[in-house]
């Protein structure tokens, strides 16, 4: 199979989507501001392994349809189980880096694990960012609202500086790309302000700790130690920790950007947490 589609949705918008090869289905959500383009690295990979690639680009994000509304993790979910059961995806493997991390969780915990055999959460903003009572040493709501005023005054240079630390390129001994760091300014800038401004709520505030409850399929949290976007000791371990069924696969001085920093490793992971 090879598609490379849009699927109309419910409210009339649209989401744009690449489906490649054949096998058991592993579909990826994309991090903040990106595309489908971000797992390309994982597409490759794991098509040339005989499975089924699938990656969208979020609403709002990318190719996708530019609506006003709906950027909220329920319409995410619901948008990705639209696009699943247009596709009739069973057994499928569900990956999410970042953002598109809590996309997964929330799919689940709203649409069930019936078409899902197990999920990777990678670098991802479960079970929630923001500093809040229960939550005393998340981000402190002002790095949020340093982003929204990044993206409004000038998101070009906004993204540009951001992969500094979303790849570790600010660390000593560092190898920067800077064809890495204007993908990235190239792949913000498809999608529209209004949805990207209004996604940094989306990813910081979410509540996931119940949907993550419900993830009682087998799940691999990836997470870099070194991660300056999504921190590990309030994201990722304590994900871990509330998910049913987890195995914590911690990166030695990992940035958030490791789908590209520590692609191979991210692929070998992958393929032999799928096969097991």
């Amino acid at each position: 199979m090879s598609n490379y589609d849009k699927l109309t949705l419910k409210d009339g918008s649209y989401l744009h989507f690449k489906d490649w090869g054949s096998g058991q289905p592993i579909v990826f959500s994309h991090g903040w501001p990106l595309t489908a383009d971000a797992f390309e690295d994982q597409m490759l990979y794991l098509g040339s392994k005989g499975f089924r690639v699938i990656a969208h680009d979020r609403r709002g994000h990318g190719r996708s349809a530019q609506s006003w509304d709906g950027h909220h993790m329920d319409q995410y979910a619901d948008d990705l189980a639209e696009l699943t059961a247009h596709l009739n995806l069973q057994d499928a493997v569900h990956v999410g880096h970042s953002t598109g991390g809590g996309e997964v969780a929330r799919y689940i915990g709203r649409h069930g694990t019936e078409r899902v055999a197990k999920a990777v959460l990678i670098g991802a903003v479960t079970p929630i960012m923001i500093k809040t009572d229960f939550n005393p040493n998340g981000v402190p709501k002002e790095v949020f609202d340093g982003i929204r005023e990044g993206v409004v005054n000038d998101r070009a240079d906004f993204f540009y500086e951001l992969t500094a630390a979303f790849y570790g390129y600010n660390r000593d001994g560092a190898k920067e790309s800077k064809a890495v760091r204007e993908s990235f300014v190239e792949q913000g800038l498809q999608g529209s302000i209004k949805a990207l401004y209004d996604c940094v709520k989306a990813f910081s505030e979410t509540d996931l700790r119940e949907d993550l409850r419900k993830m009682t399929i087998p799940t691999l949290v990836i997470h870099g130690d070194d991660d300056q976007i999504v921190p590990i000791e309030t994201c990722g371990k304590v994900a871990a920790e509330i998910l049913p069924n987890a195995e914590l696969k911690v990166y030695q001085g990992g940035s958030h950007g490791i789908c590209t920093t520590h692609k191979h490793q991210i692929n070998e992971d992958l393929l032999k947490f799928i096969q097991s």
